[in-house]
């Protein structure tokens, strides 16, 4: 009887892909584990945790099970607090940059007491007296001011904030052929600076003019030295919290 001819088998060199697959494959759920760290949204982590046990099957339902859910919720919140609290001390140090360089560019007139810089909780706010930039009853920007104010501009082309610019009176009636009453004379106040700030690199819509007239007065109109302290504009550099509770929200298209 003839032997049975035994093949030799063969090793098989392609076993390493098995390895080296796995490997690929919990390396990758690595990464994107640390990027949903790095980015906390709750909408991105219920994706996220969907996909998972999704890909993953079983495996990954028993794993989530020994976690409560309230601890996840804890961990998610713990995360997303601490991102706002950094983002609110790079924003106030922002804020607190732009004072410190609208004081040095507007000093001459912070000395003189025309100029006062705050931060308040809108963001960084610049009053004005209305003598050191127009004439009385006027609203065509003086000269020497408007070199002053193109120095503001070149600090707050910078920062890429929204900012407001409000006209305030006294309440003193005024009654010409240009300006029948205060509103009118407040608003053409608001507008030539608003003019004078995109005219030197300012992006127009991030500005807005606002004319308020004598109804928001800083101290009372009874003397002459109050009157004047109320005539004034107020620019307002918005922070981007106080930005994003202004904006209006747009209107869908009625079909």
């Amino acid at each position: 009887m003839a032997r049975r001819v035994r093949h030799k088998e063969r090793d098989n060199h392609d076993r390493w892909l098995i390895s080296y697959a796995d490997f690929i494959t919990l390396l990758f759920a690595f990464f994107v584990v640390m990027y949903a760290i790095s980015s906390v949204n709750e909408n991105k982590y219920q994706m996220f945790s969907a996909s998972l046990t999704s890909a993953f099957g079983k495996q990954i339902v028993k794993s989530e099970a020994t976690v409560p859910t309230n601890e996840q919720d804890v961990l998610l919140k713990s995360l997303v607090d601490r991102r706002d609290a950094k983002l609110a001390e790079q924003q106030q140090e922002a804020m607190q940059d732009i004072t410190k360089n609208i004081n040095q560019v507007m000093d001459a007139l912070v000395k003189n007491g025309e100029v006062s810089v705050m931060q308040t909780n809108r963001g960084v706010a610049i009053e004005i007296n209305a003598s050191a930039l127009f004439n009385q009853g006027d609203a065509v920007i003086q000269g020497g001011a408007i070199n002053i104010l193109a120095e503001v501009a070149k600090v707050l082309e910078q920062v890429n904030l929204a900012i407001e610019v409000e006209g305030h009176t006294d309440d003193i009636p005024i009654n010409t052929q240009k300006f029948p009453s205060n509103w009118e004379l407040s608003s053409a106040r608001a507008s030539s600076v608003v003019r004078l700030f995109i005219e030197h690199g300012l992006k127009s819509g991030h500005l807005k003019a606002i004319g308020s007239a004598a109804n928001y007065p800083v101290t009372s109109n009874d003397t002459a030295d109050g009157r004047a302290r109320n005539r004034r504009i107020t620019v307002t550099i918005l922070s981007p919290a106080s930005d994003r509770t202004t904006q209006t929200p747009k209107k869908s298209a009625i079909k």
